[in-house]
């Protein structure tokens, strides 16, 4: 599977005082980014709520390389690297064109009702995982 690619433009109400994106607006855009890719592979998050099963980030480190800008135009790139029967592994990248400025390996887990571990839908267990270089 390629990576899923999902552009960000920066807005004044995502930067610091100084000017840059703040730190936590990384973690609201490569949230859209997944959202969209689920979107995309034809999962239904409403349908599965409604059985109960949602996911939830369960770890996430980060790395943050370089400062974005207001008005910048980014690209959130999304593969996924490891899959369990209930836990997905996703590498986001965020760029300014051919500039990295932030990466992140997210965990992703499936829970179902009480908070337990619930199976990933099969949609996502079949997902070829993306070759690392």
């Amino acid at each position: 599977m390629s990576a899923h690619r999902f552009r960000v433009r920066v807005y004044y109400e995502d930067t610091d005082m100084a000017g840059i994106v703040y730190y936590a607006n990384y973690l609201r855009y490569i949230e859209r980014a997944r959202s969209d890719w689920v979107r995309e592979i034809g999962i239904d998050q409403l349908a599965m709520k409604a059985e109960g099963v949602v996911f939830a980030v369960r770890r996430v480190e980060a790395d943050y390389l370089q400062p974005a800008r207001f008005d910048d135009e980014l690209e959130v790139e999304t593969t996924l690297s490891k899959l369990t029967p209930a836990r997905m592994i996703m590498a986001q990248i965020v760029r300014r064109t051919d500039d990295v400025l932030f990466r992140a390996e997210v965990t992703i887990a499936c829970i179902g009702p009480g908070g337990k571990p619930a199976r990933l839908p099969a949609e996502l267990r079949l997902l070829p995982l993306t070759p690392t270089s």
